[in-house]
């Protein structure tokens, strides 16, 4: 189940933000996102029962990530994380998966997530919403147990009226 699906798992990111994407404020990412069960790269029976991602700000600066997770056995994970978008490292709590992370906002409508954890690179996620701000996919970055890289996209949909998720 650890490579079933880790959208909490974040590491350092080396993009360069431009000034305008130092603040969440007005990015078409805010909001409550829910996984497309059926396109996750896994057979039924291992998809879990729900995956909501909700981005918000925390501050001017701050963005805060809540995910919440049901895996297919019952199991409910909530993680959540607040930080600057700076590529400064973060400790994330209630990820089985990670306990730091950083990220960045190279655009308003991108932002890149990096996961370690006990100092070990865990995976990179790369958050991209659709042009219609109603879609997000998630490309997923790891490594398998040979030290392989595996890339997945995991795709979601925008959950409740847009204006109200993009605060």
């Amino acid at each position: 189940m650890k490579t079933v699906f880790s959208c909490f798992v974040l590491v350092a990111a080396t993009i360069s933000a431009p000034v305008l994407s130092k603040s969440p404020h007005g990015s078409p990412l805010l909001g409550r996102w829910a996984v497309v069960k059926s396109r996750l790269p896994m057979p039924p029976a291992q998809r879990p029962k729900k995956v909501v991602i909700a981005f918000r700000p925390a501050d001017l600066a701050k963005l805060t990530m809540d995910v919440d997770i049901v895996y297919a056995n019952g199991k409910a994970v909530h993680t959540v994380s607040t930080a600057t978008l700076d590529g400064a490292s973060y400790p994330v709590k209630g990820s089985p998966e990670a306990d730091l992370y950083a990220m960045k906002m190279p655009q308003p409508d991108t932002l890149v997530l990096a996961l370690s954890m006990h100092g070990i690179p865990a995976s990179t996620r790369i958050y991209t919403v659709a042009a219609d701000h109603k879609h997000m996919t998630e490309t997923a970055v790891y490594y398998d147990k040979n030290g392989h890289p595996i890339l997945k996209t995991h795709y979601f949909t925008r959950m409740g009226p847009k204006h109200s998720d993009r605060m």
